[in-house]
């Protein structure tokens, strides 16, 4: 394969945490709002892009660096930065990174909403003393959308509560776990979903995925819980059942980001919204800079990185 001898980070920080870079690799400091510091534009081989940013804020300067074989993602989705870069430039996600953090989440909303923690809240603001029955994590049967690797660490912190577990993925099949079943099978087992969690990656193939049919052919209080990306999910749809308080929902994600300003999601008693932090806690880092440095370590072998999504003309 061709090699990578030039990779920028975005942030000084990083690029002290990387240090010593392996033998043979050279870092420079690139936070796409200028030009890179250490090396010339051209000569950047392989680029860390920045976190908690989209290909609108850096997808101009991304596009300027004219030897760009390879970007690095910090988040596990990597939707629109194919499109950004072309078929030429490998793409690599940070898939694992935010794993724990994220399925720490989906599990967080989940019991927040299943026993009332968020309508506690809102009494306690206002200094009413509220007890209700609320029905629980325990015995629910959960919808487990995508079976990934943060999929599998929210179906391993279920466990302990004793769920009625049923996993969806892109096609029926068996792994180590049981049975996985395919997404045209949705309808029919939303219908006996008193949870649905979304944890699947952003494609053509999943935009919408929760649409309209699905939602409605779930139970009257059945909680709906997104910690995926919001186009996954019909807004529109998701909102309305919502509104009418027949269905409950707990998202970090939602579409479009941020959620508009008056949008009836905000004061609708049966939703809990949170601003898409499923892999941003203390977590990140640490994982993040051992992911960089072993792609590092591969880099100067010869050797593809992990979590390759595009291969690019690097890897072909």
């Amino acid at each position: 394969m061709n090699t990578i001898r030039t990779v920028s980070v975005p942030s000084e920080e990083m690029l002290d945490a990387l240090q010593p870079a392996p033998e043979g690799i050279q870092l420079v400091l690139w936070d796409f709002t200028g030009e890179p510091v250490g090396a010339a534009l051209a000569e950047i081989d392989a680029a860390v892009l920045p976190y908690l940013s989209s290909p609108d804020q850096f997808g101009e300067a991304v596009k300027s660096a004219p030897n760009l074989r390879l970007v690095h993602t910090q988040s596990t989705g990597y939707e629109g930065i194919p499109e950004l870069v072309g078929e030429d430039v490998a793409v690599v996600s940070a898939s694992g990174v935010h794993a724990a953090a994220t399925a720490e989440l989906a599990l967080g909303l989940m019991i927040a909403s299943l026993r009332g923690i968020d309508d506690a809240v809102r009494s306690q603001t206002l200094g009413q003393w509220q007890p209700a029955l609320y029905p629980g994590l325990a015995d629910r049967r959960v919808l487990l959308v995508g079976v990934g690797g943060i999929g599998v660490e929210i179906a391993r912190r279920l466990a302990p509560f004793e769920v009625e577990l049923t996993r969806v993925g892109s096609s029926a099949r068996d792994d180590e776990w049981g049975h996985v079943y395919g997404t045209d099978e949705l309808v029919g087992l939303a219908a006996q979903a008193e949870v649905l969690v979304i944890i699947t990656p952003l494609t053509d193939s999943t935009r919408s995925l929760i649409n309209a049919e699905v939602l409605a052919a779930m139970p009257d209080g059945a909680l709906v819980v997104n910690v995926a990306r919001g186009a996954v999910v019909d807004s529109e749809a998701l909102t309305s059942e919502v509104v009418s308080g027949r269905l409950k929902a707990a998202v970090d994600v939602f579409d479009p980001e941020p959620v508009p300003e008056g949008h009836p999601l905000w004061s609708a008693t049966g939703a809990l919204v949170t601003p898409h932090s499923g892999g941003n806690t203390g977590a990140f880092w640490p994982r993040m800079i051992k992911l960089l440095q072993r792609q590092l370590d591969s880099f100067a072998a010869g050797r593809e990185p992990e979590n390759l999504v595009q291969r690019g003309s690097l890897f072909s």
